[in-house]
């Protein structure tokens, strides 16, 4: 029976690439979304990959909606936890809220969601956790006092849950993108871009296809023994 993968935020960007990437490898996909049932729909149609919708940052959310495709598709193997908002503003202009939104979605949506998958990898002895950070988690970002924090909170989060997770053949990685030409990249200034691009040393965006590549590496029986690590995907413009 082919393994199961969820991964969150999965209907466009980095996660349809990532959806799409596990399923040519073999896997069952199911793509968790919090946008209108429309556009899940319209994917779905497209990619032939059941589209769930819930809020990863609303834990009994989550966990509901672990346990329905748990009960629908078969027991969650894979987990890739990729959901992600933006509410940029300096400190001085953003409000509670905007600070509290973002660690809910980003940083709570990725417990909460473990919180839904790990125990059954734990007794089936086999399973994947992929967290997708940032550059801006890594190296901070004018602006994101609450988008890095978030993001440099999952890095963490990641190297603590794979030491619970170790001795139950249960990885838990993450992979720091750069700034890769999905739509959110795209809402950038021109001008502001231009200044980006010309700090990545290989002189161009990554894909998104490029991050979902090295997802499945790691949600595969080939990444066994790799563990609590983080993967900076980010054409050179930070290094570490």
């Amino acid at each position: 029976m082919a393994r199961v993968a969820i991964v969150t935020g999965g209907t466009r960007g980095i996660g349809r690439a990532i959806c799409e990437a596990l399923k040519s490898d073999g896997l069952t996909v199911v793509a968790n979304s919090a946008k209108k049932e429309e556009k899940a729909l319209a994917f779905s149609e497209e990619t032939g990959i059941a589209a769930y919708k819930w809020d990863v940052g609303d834990h009994q959310a989550a966990l509901d909606g672990c346990q329905r495709v748990a009960n629908d598709v078969g027991p969650i193997d894979v987990l890739v936890n990729n959901a992600g908002i933006t509410r940029d503003g300096t400190l001085l202009r953003m409000s509670f809220e905007d600070w509290y939104d973002v660690l809910r979605i980003n940083l709570g949506g990725c417990f909460n969601m473990a919180k839904g998958c790990f125990p059954g990898m734990k007794d089936r002895q086999w399973g994947r956790i992929v967290n997708i950070g940032s550059i801006n988690g890594q190296a901070g970002q004018y602006g994101q006092a609450n988008y890095a924090a978030s993001k440099s909170g999952i890095h963490g989060f990641t190297k603590a849950l794979a030491q619970e997770g170790a001795r139950f053949n249960v990885t838990v990685n993450a992979i720091a993108p750069g700034y890769i030409d999905t739509e959110m990249v795209a809402a950038v200034p021109e001008n502001v871009l231009e200044k980006i691009i010309a700090r990545i040393p290989v002189g161009r965006l990554g894909h998104a296809e490029e991050i979902a590549r090295a997802v499945a590496f790691l949600a595969s029986d080939g990444a066994g023994f790799i563990t609590g690590s983080t993967m900076s995907i980010n054409g050179g413009q930070h290094m570490y």
